[in-house]
This record gives C-alpha cells, sequence and structure tokens, in this order.
C-alpha cells in the first residue's frame, strides 16, 4: 500500500493495546512510525513498538537524530495519517490549544495529514466540560476521534472512556486512509435543517427536521475534496470543517440564497425541509391568549426545488428529498418529474431510524427513468457517501 502512518502513543494504561494496533497496521502493509511521549514509556517499553514497526521509535525531542533531517518536520511531511492511541487527557488538551512542548505534540503541529484520535481515560476526566470543549473544538478543525467505549476501567470505575477495542481503531485509521480526493474542482451546494416562519415575536411555524443528512452531506463532500456551500435553516449542529455556511431562518431565505449560489453549482442536493406555508400576516406584538379559538391564514412559499428544476441546464445536477408517511415511491416519482431532479432519495418516515432527529436512515434512491434501489438502515454519513458518488457519477456522464 505504501501508505505512512504515524502513530503517537501517550501515557496511558491502555498503551499496551497500541502495540496491537501497530501490528495490525503493519499486517495490513503500512509503513509505521511510532512517537512515544515520555510518559508513555513508564508503561511499554520502546523495543516493543521498534520490533513491531520494524522502525526505530522516537522519544526525545533531543535525541541524537538517526537521518539528517529536522525529525519533526520529516515524519510530519511523510504521514499519510497521524494516528494518537492511547489519547490522554492532557494531549488532547495540548492539541486543542496549539501546545508544541515535545516530539510528538510539534510533529502534529507541523503535520498536514488527517490526524486520528483514540481518546482513553477515567470516566470523569472524559465527561469533564473541558476536555469536552476540547474534543469539540479539535472536531470542528478537521480532527478525527474514535469514541472510547463504555466498561469497566483499570481504576475500577464503570463508565465512558476505555480506549475503543484496536480492530476498530485500525477499522477507522483504513477508512481515513481510503478517502479519496474524488470531488477536487467541483463546486457544491447542499441546503439542511429546517425554516421558520414568524406567527409573532414569540412564536412561529417549523417541523422537525435537525439538518443531520444536509450537514453529513456537506461535511462528506468537503472531505472529498470539494467547494462545498451549506444554506442552513435553524438547528443545534456546528459547521463542517472546510465549508462555507450561509445561514437563513424563512422559506423566502433559503429561496434568494439558493438562487444566488445555483449557478455557481455543479451539483445541488436539496436536504432541507422547508415550510411550504407562511402565516399571511406577522403579528408585530405577542398575540394574547383568549377564551376564543384563533385562526392563522397561511399562503404558499416558494417552492424552492422546483424553480431550481426549470433553471436547471444539461451539465448541473439536481438532487432532491422526499420524506413521507404514506405513498412513498408514487409521491417521490411525481416530484421527480414535477420538478426536473436527476434522482430523489426518499425516505418513509414511519419506519424505525429513518425519520428526522435519528443518526440513521433508511431510504429508497430512485432515478428519472425510475430505476429504484433500497437500502437498509445505515448511518448518514455512510448515505452521504452513496449520494454523493450518484451525483458524481452523472455529473461525469452529463
Amino acid at each position: 500500500m505504501n501508505k505512512n502512518v504515524i502513530v503517537g502513543v501517550t501515557g496511558g494504561i491502555a498503551a499496551y493495546k497500541a502495540a496491537d494496533v501497530v501490528s495490525r497496521l503493519k499486517k495490513q502493509g503500512f509503513n509505521i512510525n511510532v512517537i512515544m511521549s515520555k510518559s508513555a514509556q513508564e508503561f511499554i517499553n520502546p523495543l516493543t513498538f521498534q520490533s513491531l514497526s520494524q522502525n526505530y521509535v522516537v522519544t526525545d525531542m533531543f535525541d541524537e537524530h538517526k537521518t539528517w533531517e529536522v525529525e519533526h518536520i520529516s515524519l510530519a511531511k511523510k504521514a499519510d495519517l497521524f494516528l494518537v492511541v492511547p489519547a490522554t487527557a492532557n494531549v488532547i488538551g495540548k492539541i486543542a490549544n496549539g501546545i508544541a512542548d515535545d516530539m510528538l505534540t510539534t510533529t502534529i503541529m507541523a503535520t498536514k495529514a488527517q490526524v486520528l484520535i483514540a481518546p482513553a481515560m477515567n470516566t470523569n476526566m472524559y465527561e469533564n466540560h473541558i476536555v469536552q470543549e476540547n474534543i469539540e473544538k479539535l472536531k470542528a478543525l478537521g480532527y478525527a476521534f474514535v469514541e472510547p467505549q463504555e466498561g469497566r476501567l483499570a481504576c475500577g470505575d464503570v463508565g465512558k472512556g476505555k480506549l475503543a477495542e484496536p480492530k476498530e481503531i485500525v477499522r477507522e485509521a483504513m477508512e481515513q486512509l481510503a478517502s479519496k480526493k474524488e470531488l477536487v474542482g467541483k463546486k457544491i451546494l447542499v441546503t439542511a435543517g429546517p425554516t421558520r416562519e414568524a406567527i409573532d415575536p414569540v412564536r412561529y411555524i417549523t417541523n422537525h427536521s435537525s439538518g443531520k443528512m444536509g450537514y453529513a452531506i456537506a461535511e462528506m463532500a468537503a472531505s472529498k475534496g470539494a467547494e462545498v456551500r451549506l444554506v442552513s435553516g435553524p438547528t443545534n449542529l456546528k459547521k463542517p470543517f472546510g465549508v462555507e455556511k450561509i445561514d437563513v431562518d424563512t422559506t423566502n431565505e433559503m429561496y434568494q440564497a439558493v438562487l444566488k449560489s445555483f449557478e455557481w453549482a455543479d451539483i445541488v442536493i436539496k436536504s432541507a425541509a422547508v415550510a411550504d406555508y407562511r402565516p399571511n400576516f406577522v403579528s408585530k406584538n405577542k398575540i394574547k391568549k383568549e377564551d376564543s379559538d384563533f385562526t392563522i391564514q397561511l399562503t404558499r412559499n416558494p417552492d424552492i426545488l422546483k424553480e431550481l428544476g426549470k433553471r436547471k441546464k444539461t451539465n448541473k445536477i439536481l438532487v432532491g428529498f422526499a420524506a413521507e408517511t404514506q405513498n412513498l415511491l408514487y409521491n417521490a416519482k411525481n416530484k421527480i418529474k414535477n420538478k426536473n431532479l436527476d434522482f430523489i432519495v426518499a425516505n418513509d418516515l414511519t419506519k424505525e431510524g429513518a425519520g428526522f432527529k435519528s443518526d440513521t436512515n433508511i431510504v429508497s434512491i430512485i432515478d428519472r427513468n425510475g430505476q429504484i434501489e433500497n437500502y437498509e438502515k445505515m448511518s448518514k454519513k455512510d448515505l452521504a457517501e452513496i449520494i454523493l458518488d450518484k451525483a458524481k457519477d452523472l455529473f461525469i456522464k452529463e
């Protein structure tokens, strides 16, 4: 494979499991270099990693160099992936705050490779607000994580903080290494989340969309090298790394933002669940409760997807979503025809694991020729990759 993985080992009781990780990666054909923190050497001997990796182990920033190169820079440039296992609260905090005071953190600061972090620590430490803020900060900056497991820890406590199984860490490392920058040069416009339509300064009409599907698509597209614009309604999600995010509130605002970027985009994936109607009148003051019933008159919002379909040219791919509770395939097929879509992602909201706010989805993808592909329950990340692959293949054919 000729891929280079730099493995950073820090000082936790789970350091012995890093040896299993290195062994498994080596068996997969990767070239491995190991950097150990000073504390890590209290738990496991560098000779173990030297034997497993068949490369000398870096243990001290001021050791005599084995090559003529500036070591932390040469290793940083060499890396196709930088894996930290186990990652203590200490090293996570250092990386998050730009501290480079040993060979491990210095090399991480110097690398442009993807960094994959596998935390392991006491449950109370892992759940500490500062540690969680550092983790979220790093995720927002594009660092990847292998989540720790729940179980009995070395200290006797039971909870989350146990290092993920070596086979899971290796699987994630291989996924990261296999990620292809196959969308370099492509411009992708994604919509996500709900929209809100005000009734008065306090109340509004909206829906249950979390935006998770659209954000997963935007994040995956950026990781594949695309230039991505994400037009998002109100959500609690963080902006994916490498994505230009445009915040909107109402359907009209999303309509204007999408039309403004439509000509720019090669591929448009409209996963937002917009409000189809808005109140005819928005009160400037809070509407007070009375004894009688209250009626709100609604008017149609612009149909964003239909307008895009009218403007669509042959060199542009347009993807829609259909979230239904009945007649799924019939409604989805009509939407393809009426809105001039290349394909549609249809999901039945009545199925467990397919509705709003879920981290998974169960879908059928239907193309403009009526061909249907059904997919079992999968993560939204995996579905995002399928959608992007189909859109890319169609764009190349066009």
